[in-house]
Formats: C-alpha cells, sequence, structure tokens
C-alpha cells in the first residue's frame, strides 16, 4: 500500500535532488517548462490498431478536428503518432507514416498549435519537422546522433524516451534492480551529452513507462514499477531537464473504469515533479492539476 510514510522517506533521502532545478528554453514563442505547473500533452493516434480508441483519428480531417479539440481543451502540446506501439500491430514503414503525418502537419502549422511527432524513423523525423512539426518523440534507443541533429537543424525539441532496444517495437527484457532509476541514469547520461554535442537545446526526458517490455506483462509488476519510477522523477532532475511523463492505463486494476486511470497516475507523477505529462484524457488529467494546484495556493 502506498502510504504517506513511504512518500516522507523518499523525500528525506533524496532531499537535495528534489530542489534542484531544471532549464527553461523556448520553442516557437512558448517557454518550457511552465515553473507553476505541469505542461499538457494531447494524443492523437493515426492506427487503428491503437489501444486508446478514443485518441484514434482514422483520416486528416478527423485528426485535424481532434487537434482543434485538444488545444482548445488547453494542450500545450499534440503529440500525434503514426503506428500503434503494441507489439502485435502492423508495422507503418517510414514512407506509409509520411503520407499520414505531412497533411496534418502542414495544415495545423499555420496555427499557433505546437505538433510533436512520435517516430524512431530518421526520414520521418527529417519530413516533419520541415513540414512544421516542432518537436521529436523519439522513441529509438540506440544510434541517434542523426535524429539529435535533425532536431538541430530546425531549433527543435526532443523526448529523449528510455528504450530497452533498438526502437520501441524492439525492446528487450528489462532488469528490475532495487533502485528503480539506477538503468534510467547511465542511459539518459549519455543521450544528454549526445544530444548536446549535436547541438540540441531543448530537451525532455521520459523514462518510457508505456512501452511493452516482454518481462513486465504482468500486470501488478508493471504497475508496482510504474509507481514507483512516477515517484522517484525528480531524482532524474540531476540532468538539468524537464521530464515528461506518458500517463499508463493500468487495466487490471481499473478495468470498467479505465479511462480514469491516467488521472490517478497524474497525481503520481505531479508528486514526483514530473514537468509534462502526455496524456489520452486531457480534461481529466487537467482537472487533476487544477486541483492540485488550488491546494499548493493555499499552503506556500
Amino acid at each position: 500500500m502506498l502510504t504517506l510514510s513511504y512518500l516522507s522517506e523518499l523525500y528525506l533521502l533524496h532531499s537535495n535532488e528534489y530542489s534542484k532545478e531544471v532549464r527553461r528554453f523556448e520553442l516557437r514563442g512558448r517557454y518550457f517548462p511552465d515553473p507553476h505547473k505541469p505542461n499538457l500533452m494531447g494524443v492523437i493516434n493515426l492506427s487503428s490498431e491503437s489501444w486508446y480508441r478514443e485518441s484514434v483519428a482514422l483520416d486528416t480531417s478527423a485528426a485535424i478536428r481532434k487537434v482543434n479539440i485538444l488545444q482548445a481543451s488547453g494542450a500545450d502540446i499534440v503529440d500525434i503518432g503514426a503506428e500503434s506501439s503494441l507489439s502485435y500491430a502492423q508495422r507503418i514503414d517510414d514512407i506509409q507514416q509520411l503520407e499520414l503525418l505531412l497533411p496534418i502537419i502542414k495544415e495545423v502549422s499555420t496555427t499557433s498549435t505546437l505538433i510533436s511527432v512520435e517516430t524512431y524513423h530518421l526520414n520521418v523525423a527529417k519530413g516533419c519537422f520541415k513540414a512544421g512539426a516542432a518537436i521529436l518523440n523519439l522513441t529509438k534507443g540506440d544510434n541517434l546522433k542523426e535524429f539529435f541533429k535533425v532536431v538541430a537543424d530546425y531549433d527543435g525539441g526532443v523526448i529523449i524516451n528510455f528504450v530497452r532496444g533498438d526502437n520501441v517495437r524492439e525492446v528487450q527484457p528489462i532488469e528490475l534492480p532495487n533502485d528503480p532509476l539506477s538503468l534510467l541514469f547511465p542511459y539518459f547520461e549519455k543521450r544528454v551529452e549526445e544530444a548536446l554535442s549535436c547541438g540540441v537545446r531543448k530537451i525532455w526526458l521520459d523514462p518510457g513507462l508505456g512501452f511493452y517490455y516482454p518481462n513486465l506483462l504482468d500486470g501488478p509488476t508493471r504497475i508496482q514499477r510504474q509507481m514507483e519510477i512516477f515517484l522517484h522523477t525528480f531524482r532524474l532532475r540531476k540532468f538539468g531537464w524537464p521530464i515528461c511523463h506518458a500517463l499508463p492505463h493500468a487495466f487490471e486494476c481499473f478495468q470498467d473504469e479505465v479511462r480514469t486511470a491516467e488521472a490517478f497516475f497524474a497525481v503520481l507523477a505531479i508528486l514526483g515533479k514530473t514537468d509534462l505529462l502526455r496524456t489520452h484524457e486531457l480534461n481529466k488529467v487537467l482537472g487533476v492539476v487544477k486541483t492540485m494546484q488550488l491546494f499548493s495556493s493555499k499552503n506556500p
């Protein structure tokens, strides 16, 4: 059972890390992270196989409509992906991804909406930045320098995901050490160094909690690890960059109420000082953010 005593012990053990500040940066006239609350990233999936049905857009007009709704609902960023990350989903090659993504990005790039594109294909990253995307949600684990160079060329942002394997569709079994961040520290240290050496100056770090590692398919084991990492997130601030989290679903616990799961995990993410919340349930998570802000304003 998660208890107040656990939270107290975690804070006391790592209090010096909790107070560390992260860098702010300007991206297309907007500044990130927000020093007063987490930013919100809405999600649109172009694959009909995506698990979260409410986020699926089956054509360009539906996707553009969803972009407008997400922005009007309070999304700071809209993340669009052309391929489901489910292990059994059909692969969408780079040519097909560009055919799906480019008409949407070109249309939306004339507005103030910041578009993030989730991919592990270099050609997709290049084409989407050229069309007007602002951020690369990079779901590749190795050989990232060419991606970082593209981001730098367009003065864009990048979300560096922790990926154990070549990419999100080819992940390897992951170790489960006692310290939930022990694998993340060396991984992000190397990736941040590479990104900076390529000229990237707008970075989020994402522990990649939503990926389908073959030895984390057992629900209770996966959910326990996700909760630990959410609460320990503030320790990643030692790298000096804001943290992004994709909020998971925990279907095994929530079942018929699975659409409320992301709101629950948002609480843990905010307690862990997450800077950017990637969510399929924007309105529910926005409600969580607003509620937690009320408490902060009364208890400075």
